[in-house]
C-alpha cells in the first residue's frame, strides 16, 4: 500500500486515541490498491458528527452537508458512520456503489477491510455493483452514470448483473433527480484520457438518451459528403482532441454538432446542414435540464456558435478583425476558438488536420490584426455615449447604442479611425 499523508495519519491517530474505530475508504483505498498515490483522502469514523467535533476542537474544523452532515478537518472530510447497525465499517461498506469504491483500510494497523472482493475486481478490472444491482441503482440511478465513468477510468467491464441492471433501469434518470449531480459526472468524465469511451458507454446502455438527447440523437446520423464520420463519431473525435485540463471547451467539443440533427436538409441529393451552429435550442434544453450554470452555458453555446466562423491562409485583415470582434462579444478568447478550430479539424476523417504552419500562420494573422486593432467591442471606442449625446443633442436611449454600433462598423474597416478626434468628426458627419 502507498503511504498516507502525514495530516491523515494525525486525525486517524487522534481518533484512536479517543477510543473510536476508523478508516480511509473510498477512492483514496481504490486508489493505493492501484500503486498509485491518492490524491484526495476521505476517512469514515465509527462516531456522530457533534462527537467528532469534540474530538477535534482544537483543530479547523467545520460542519458541511445538508443531507448528510461530515466535519472537515484540515480540509479533510470525516464522515460519521452512516449504517444503523454497529458492524463497522462492513456495514458502511455495504452501502457503497461499486466493490471497487467498498473498501476501507487503516493505515495505522496496515489493515485492509474488503468484504466484497473489491480488490479482486479491481485486479481483474471488472465493475460490480455491491450487493443486489437493482437496489443500488434504485437507491441512487446517477450511479448508472457513475459505473460507466469507472468502467472507462479503470479501463474495465461490467460484470454481466451489473450491465443488465444498467440496461433494465436505464430510464429511472427521470427529471427529478438533481441535473447538477449528472453535470458533475459529466464534467469529471471531461479528465478521462478519451471520454468519448464514456459516450460510447452511455448510449451502449441507453443512459445518454435521458441525459444529453440533443447528442445520443446524432447516434448514425450520416456526415454528409464533407465528412468520413457520422455526426456522433465527429463529435466524440472533437471533443477527445480537446484539453483534458478545461472540461467545458472539452465538452463543448463533443456537443458542437449536435444542432446538425435540427439542420439537416437534402440538396442536390446531397445531405446538408445549413447553419447547424445556429440550432442550439435541444442543446439549451440540456444544458438547463442539467443545471450547467448561466455563465457556463453561456461559454458552450459561444463556441458552438462561433465555432464556423472561417479562418484561412486567405482571410483578409477585416474578416480576422470582425472575427475578433464576433468573440469579444461573446466573451471567448482566440486561443479557445482556436483549440475547438483545430479539433474539429482532427475530428473530421475526410480531411487533412491542420499542421504546425497552418496554426501558426493563422496565429500570425491574428496577433498582426491585435496588434493594429485597439477596438474589437463598442465600448473600446475612445469616445464615449455621453460624447454622441452632447454633439448630437440627443437624450439616453437606444439611438446611442444605434449610433456607437456604425462607428464601431467603421473602426473595423480602418482602425486608425479609433481616436477622439477622428470619432468626433465622424460623429458630427452622421445623419
Amino acid at each position: 500500500m502507498s503511504g498516507m499523508p502525514e495530516p491523515v495519519l494525525e486525525i486517524l491517530g487522534l481518533l484512536q486515541q479517543n477510543g473510536i474505530p476508523a478508516f480511509v475508504v473510498g477512492g483514496a483505498v481504490r486508489d493505493m490498491c492501484l500503486g498509485r498515490q491518492p490524491k484526495d483522502v476521505d476517512i469514515c469514523a465509527d462516531a456522530s458528527v457533534d462527537t467528532l467535533k469534540a474530538v477535534f476542537a482544537h483543530h479547523p474544523v467545520r460542519v458541511v452537508g445538508n443531507t448528510f452532515s461530515v466535519c472537515l478537518v484540515h480540509d479533510i472530510e470525516v464522515a460519521p458512520s452512516r449504517a444503523a447497525s454497529h458492524q463497522f465499517p462492513e456495514d458502511d461498506l455495504a452501502m457503497r456503489d461499486f466493490t471497487v469504491n467498498a473498501m476501507a483500510y487503516d493505515p495505522l494497523e496496515n489493515r485492509l477491510v474488503d468484504p466484497f472482493n473489491g480488490r479482486s475486481d479491481l485486479e481483474n478490472r471488472i465493475i460490480r455493483f455491491t450487493g443486489d444491482p437493482a437496489a443500488r441503482i434504485l437507491e441512487d440511478p446517477v450511479r448508472m452514470i457513475r459505473g460507466c465513468r469507472f468502467k472507462v477510468l479503470l479501463s474495465a467491464k461490467f460484470s454481466d448483473a451489473a450491465q443488465k441492471a444498467i440496461y433494465d433501469h436505464a430510464g429511472s434518470l427521470t427529471p427529478d433527480i438533481p441535473g447538477e449531480r449528472i453535470r458533475n459526472e459529466l464534467i469529471k468524465a471531461m479528465a478521462l484520457p478519451t471520454p468519448s469511451d464514456f459516450f460510447h458507454c452511455l448510449h451502449g446502455t441507453g443512459l445518454l438518451a435521458g441525459i444529453l438527447p440533443s447528442l445520443d440523437r446524432c447516434h448514425g446520423l450520416d456526415g454528409g459528403p464533407f465528412h468520413g464520420e457520422t455526426v456522433f463519431e465527429h463529435c466524440l473525435l472533437v471533443g477527445d482532441a480537446l484539453p483534458p485540463g478545461q472540461p467545458l471547451l472539452r465538452l463543448a467539443g463533443f456537443l458542437h454538432d449536435v444542432g446538425k440533427a435540427d439542420a439537416q436538409g437534402i440538396k442536390d441529393g446531397r445531405i446538408t446542414f445549413h447553419s447547424h451552429e445556429t440550432r442550439v435550442d435541444a442543446l439549451t434544453a440540456d444544458l438547463d435540464r442539467l443545471r450547467f450554470s448561466v455563465r457556463e452555458k453561456a461559454y458552450i453555446l459561444a463556441l458552438v456558435q462561433c465555432h464556423m466562423r472561417p479562418l484561412a491562409s486567405k482571410t483578409r485583415p477585416k474578416s480576422v478583425r470582425r472575427l475578433l470582434a464576433m468573440l469579444a462579444q461573446n466573451h471567448l478568447s482566440f486561443q479557445d476558438f482556436m483549440r475547438m478550430r483545430i479539433a474539429d479539424k482532427k475530428g473530421n476523417l475526410a480531411k487533412s488536420p491542420y499542421t504546425l504552419a497552418d496554426i501558426r500562420d493563422r496565429v500570425e494573422k491574428v496577433r498582426h490584426e491585435m496588434a493594429r486593432q485597439t477596438a474589437f467591442h463598442p465600448d473600446d471606442l475612445k469616445i464615449s455615449g455621453q460624447d454622441i449625446m452632447q454633439v448630437k443633442q440627443i437624450p439616453p436611449g437606444p439611438a446611442v447604442g444605434r449610433i456607437k454600433n456604425r462607428m464601431f462598423e467603421k473602426v473595423l474597416e480602418d482602425p486608425a479611425l479609433n481616436t477622439r478626434e477622428h470619432l468626433l468628426a465622424m460623429l458630427q458627419d452622421m445623419d
